[in-house]
């Protein structure tokens, strides 16, 4: 497993993990040297922590590092200001994001920060988003707080 849709396929599983926990289905996996360091997903209902994303979860689980360049994050959904802020502040500098269809993010704000960013279009990221929005419009209103 070395290829960026064989990384999405387990942030994707992250993205379902959150799903059936009854949250908002966003997943992330951090890859450095083709090892994945630490995966995690949208915790903001689970844990009633409002900034806390399938971004943040992943990041707050691969703990404290000195450096950032080497990984890769990988994420279901084009990245909140919240999220793309982090990405640049710790200095990761590629991210594979699954889709951007139902949440357009804050790609360009990214690439205009030096970070390269490879958008995937992932079919299953597109449906499993859109099939939440669909059910529960209420705690997607409440993630994204107007801000599509």
């Amino acid at each position: 497993m070395n290829t960026d849709s064989d990384y999405m396929r387990l942030a994707l599983e992250e993205a379902r993990k959150s799903f059936e926990e009854g949250g908002v289905p966003v997943g992330a996996v951090m890859v450095e040297n083709g090892r994945v360091i630490a995966s995690g997903h949208n915790r903001r209902v689970q844990d009633g922590d409002p900034v806390s994303h399938g971004e943040m979860d992943c990041i707050r689980k691969a703990g404290r590092r000195g450096r950032y360049e080497d990984v890769t994050l990988y994420t279901t959904l084009s990245p909140c200001m919240m999220c793309s802020g982090t990405i640049v502040q710790f200095g990761i500098r590629r991210v594979v994001v699954g889709e951007d269809r139902n949440f357009r993010g804050n790609i360009q704000f990214l690439q205009e920060h030096g970070v390269e960013v490879a958008l995937l279009q992932d079919e299953p990221c597109i449906k499993l988003m859109s099939e939440f929005i669909r059910t529960r419009p209420d705690l997607w209103d409440e993630d994204i707080a107007g801000n599509e």
